[in-house]
């Protein structure tokens, strides 16, 4: 394999990293920001099931997108249609 072969995938696998990292800060502070009201010494349970929540709408939104995404990309009519 070549050098810039190496070297190519190591960049594509750093900018993948990064974009994980960017969506995990991005659910952190929109999470954040919904549940957490007060500070306080730890979590209660309320808003340790708030968290859960925001994170799974979050994560299900997502995979919804790129779903939708994906099959629009892939559909041999590439129009949409609304009815």
């Amino acid at each position: 394999m070549s050098q810039d072969r190496i070297l190519q995938q190591f960049i594509q696998s750093e900018q993948e990293k990064q974009k994980f990292q960017a969506t995990v800060n991005e659910l952190t502070e929109e999470c954040f920001d919904i549940c957490i009201t007060a500070p306080g010494n730890k979590l209660g349970s309320s808003v340790e099931q708030c968290i859960k929540n925001c994170v799974d709408r979050f994560i299900d939104t997502t995979n919804f997108v790129a779903n939708r995404i994906q099959r629009s990309a892939f559909s041999p009519t590439s129009s949409s249609t609304f009815d």
